[in-house]
């Protein structure tokens, strides 16, 4: 697996919380992609981004929360969009693995990363920031209903 390592910059970001097993539908991303797509927000320029905020194998599953986020542009007028959050993605360094498989196989590449890649590298994980999942495809379009997910693992520089 091919690890790199990439500075991101803060991003503020549309989201929608789900609570509820990362197993089951998740429903919450149609909801705001309707919601991109009815407020400008689809374009090459817009990034959708996951992020789960509990690790299943410590939160009951029904406990786990997961936020899909639209990167918004900086003049966006949230006054006109109170049905929505918002918050700050922290920027900072972060390891990447390019995942490309079916989404149940994405907790491997998380046990991947965490078990054996960064045990192995020069990094530590940085629990302070989330793992961001950003989305570069829509599995349902993917002929083998693969999803296509840019993994970033917040890190920091190794004691």
């Amino acid at each position: 697996m091919n690890i790199s390592i990439r500075e991101l910059p803060e991003c503020e970001v549309a989201f929608i919380r789900r609570v509820g097993s990362y197993f089951e539908p998740q429903e919450h991303w149609e909801k705001l992609i309707y919601w991109a797509v009815n407020n400008g927000l689809f374009s090459p320029y817009k990034r959708f981004i996951g992020i789960s905020l509990d690790n299943p194998e410590l939160v009951e599953g029904y406990n786990c929360r997961h936020d899909a986020c639209v990167t918004i542009p900086e003049d966006f007028d949230k006054k006109k969009h109170n049905d929505m959050q918002y918050k700050m993605i922290d920027g900072g360094l972060y390891a990447l693995y390019q995942f490309y498989d079916t989404p149940e196989k994405l907790n491997i590449a998380y046990q991947f990363m965490f078990e054996q890649w960064l045990l192995n590298s020069d990094y530590d994980a940085d629990y302070d920031r989330y793992n961001l999942e950003f989305n570069m495809n829509n599995p349902e379009d993917d002929p083998e209903g693969k999803c296509k997910v840019d993994l970033f693992v917040p890190i920091k520089k190794g004691i």
